[in-house]
């Protein structure tokens, strides 16, 4: 397997966390290295359905460590939740361990995203309103009084870089938002409370994988949210506030990008995305509809209905490029058995002119009409077959007129949502 990299290509949502489960078998270390609990990764095994959204889905594999890196931005509320979950599953969680340079998001982040999407009006850009932003916002401004995850190791610097922060913050609220100041004690002891259970993981998360590395470990990187998400290369302003493209494992991680082996981008037979934002392919209509509950296109963590359509080459195909996969693992594809075809977006129109990527220029890319190209559909149940020469012709001819127009190999395809219900492709692309 080598050292991996697990990234989303579309808009979020694609199946990464079942891709990521079934590539942990074979790893020693997997590392989440981005992203907060605006994210939701799905895993199915064996029937029960378990839901991630800051813990790394190798956590379901025992003697499988898994690190929080330093790219993310950690609730520390939810993170405890979300250890009990698994733990009233039965899933041990006595591997994971989290990076002390992660970000913490405080309540008043939480309060400021609710206070800044609100104040947008029509102008939403669909935040999850979990915090993530703001925390991320105070990262990057280098904010001398921002809170690490180090922080939650000492309870008196954290309460005195809270007071300093919050200070700001109330001017924001009352001032700028007409909102009510947050107290000090409402900001720190929720915190504090669950700190204890934590210190106990908080690492030094770029040693611990030098170390790992060392040793011989593989390692598998996982993002959360999808490469047009992404700060720099998405459909901007719509977009989260960090980097989920492949490139940001090694920054997160402190690794150089020779260390990387491989690269997985991961895409669903369709494509969805939630919140506001360009969506060339998007099928408001019948066919969305369907695609939306047979795919059950709700949103893990906000149960918000995900906005859906056909299949986007041309955001694959830049994605290809952007994350240089070596691969893709296509999920859902018994999503489309209802269909008797099943269009494929295969290039942009724009004022006359067909185009083979995904224009950066937003104001371009908004004028972009899809150009299709109709397949044939199969019409039946695919989810009982495991091996590839078993799915009906039409199914394997989809798949593989996809890995033609990616210009990528497609090495798994997603018959259902549980963990088994994987084809691997022989050889495609």
């Amino acid at each position: 397997m080598g050292n991996t990299v697990v990234v989303g290509l579309q808009w979020g949502d694609e199946g990464k966390g079942k891709v990521t489960d079934l590539l942990a078998q074979q790893a020693d270390v997997v590392v989440r290295y981005q992203g907060g609990n605006n994210a939701g990764h799905t895993v199915v095994v064996g029937g029960r359905t378990l839901k991630l959204h800051l813990i790394p889905s190798g956590v379901l594999h025992s003697g499988v460590l898994c690190l929080m890196g330093d790219g993310m931005v950690v609730d520390p509320q939810v993170l405890c939740t979300e250890l009990d979950t698994l733990e009233a599953n039965g899933v041990s969680t006595e591997g994971l361990r989290i990076s002390g340079n992660a970000h913490v998001i405080m309540p008043y982040h939480i309060r400021m995203d609710e206070a800044q999407e609100r104040a947008r009006g029509n102008a939403k850009i669909g935040t999850t309103q979990r915090g993530i932003g703001p925390a991320y916002c105070d990262k990057t401004a280098r904010m001398p009084q921002s809170i690490r995850v180090w922080d939650l190791l000492a309870p008196e610097r954290l309460r005195e870089r809270a007071a300093a922060q919050l200070e700001l913050k109330n001017r924001c609220f009352t001032h700028l938002f007409d909102a009510e100041p947050m107290t000090l004690e409402e900001v720190v002891e929720p915190i504090l409370e669950v700190a204890p259970r934590l210190t106990e993981r908080i690492v030094d998360g770029r040693t611990l994988l030098y170390e790992r590395l060392d040793a011989g470990d593989r390692v598998l990187f996982e993002g959360a949210q999808g490469t047009f998400l992404d700060l720099d290369h998405g459909t901007y302003p719509y977009v989260t506030s960090s980097h989920p493209i492949s490139a940001e494992a090694c920054v997160s991680s402190g690794l150089g990008p020779g260390v990387i082996d491989r690269v997985v981008g991961v895409a669903k037979a369709y494509t969805t995305r939630v919140g506001a934002g360009v969506f060339v392919t998007e099928q408001d209509n019948e066919y969305g509809n369907t695609i939306r509950e047979r795919g059950h296109e709700y949103g893990t963590t906000t149960g918000r209905p995900r906005r859906c359509g056909w299949l986007d080459c041309v955001v694959l195909r830049t994605a290809v490029r952007i994350n240089g996969a070596h691969s893709v693992a296509l999920t859902l594809l018994d999503v489309l058995d209802a269909f008797e075809t099943v269009p494929v977006c295969v290039a942009y129109e724009l004022d006359g002119k067909r185009l083979e990527y995904v224009p950066s220029n937003q104001d371009d890319l908004v004028r972009c009409r899809p150009i299709y190209e109709e397949l044939p559909g199969w019409q039946q149940p695919i989810g009982e077959y495991g091996v590839w020469e078993e799915l009906p012709a039409n199914a394997r001819g989809y798949v593989e007129k996809v890995a033609e127009l990616i210009g990528g190999t497609i090495e798994l395809v997603g018959v259902g949502a549980d963990r088994e219900q994987t084809v691997r492709v022989p050889s495609c692309g």
